[in-house]
């Protein structure tokens, strides 16, 4: 089974992140970039899956010259190879997903897996759209999945606590959730000498993509700042409470 992984290089959740000069992006100097931690669950699908069926996962991730680093990650948590289509454009979903597509026709694929969303740009538009510009079927939002034949049985879960179950034909495109096959491996560190011998491929990005990028991000700004806590004057617990109700009625205003 030809089994394709996704990936998307993202800033480290706990890294103090930094607007930059121009206002219209982060400042990476000093940043941890990392994989994503939703396509961490996709990956981890990926590498289950060729270990109980055969085959064998490729990680592809589109990006500039430091999105190898997370491939190279891949490599140590179960990808067997790695393809870097490299782009330094505006991050558009739609340029993302096209130039993916446009990779991964020219390889064997039966099961591709995308994650839910970007940590940082927290869209999840890739995976629909893929599925639709490689004509694949593509099942949102996965909790469970399993290999039946030319097949996949999935489940994902629905608002009031229900599940949905597909049969899904192969190939396809699967957009895994967080828990989706238990939680992501560590690389050992065999495993991360072993990835820094591999090779990545390295490929230009297809397509017209700049007339793809229709979303332009005009500027970032940080949330206001909170206001300091007030303590509510009394005597008495009751006292605090009626005057908490007063101060919430006349002067926020919300009761």
């Amino acid at each position: 089974m030809n089994i394709i992984a996704c990936v998307r290089q993202t800033p480290d959740t706990e890294t103090v992140i930094k607007i930059n000069g121009a206002a219209n992006g982060i400042e990476l100097d000093g940043v941890k970039l990392v994989l994503g931690p939703y396509d961490e669950y996709a990956m981890e699908a990926a590498a289950q899956i060729k270990e109980k069926n055969g085959g064998e996962v490729t990680a592809i991730t589109v990006g500039g010259e430091k999105a190898a680093e997370t491939l190279r990650h891949c490599l140590a948590v179960g990808a067997d190879k790695a393809v870097h289509v490299q782009d330094t454009g505006a991050d558009d979903a739609l340029a993302i997903a096209t130039a993916l597509a446009n990779q991964i026709k020219k390889l064997p694929h039966d099961l591709i897996f995308v994650s839910n969303k970007g940590t940082d740009s927290d869209r999840g538009a890739v995976g629909p759209m893929l599925g639709e510009l490689l004509g694949l079927p593509y099942v949102g939002l996965v909790t469970e999945i399993e290999i039946d034949g030319g097949a996949v049985t999935v489940s994902r879960d629905v608002e009031g606590g229900s599940k949905e179950k597909f049969k899904v034909t192969l190939p396809a495109v699967i957009c895994a959730q967080k828990g989706v096959r238990g939680e992501p491996r560590y690389a050992s560190l065999p495993a991360i000498m072993k990835a820094k011998k591999k090779p990545i491929e390295t490929v230009a990005a297809e397509g017209d993509l700049a007339s793809l990028r229709k979303v332009e991000l005009e500027k970032l700004e940080y949330p206001p700042a909170r206001p300091p806590g007030r303590m509510v004057p009394g005597e008495s617990a009751a006292d605090k409470a009626k005057e908490l109700v007063r101060l919430l009625r006349s002067e926020a205003k919300v009761i």
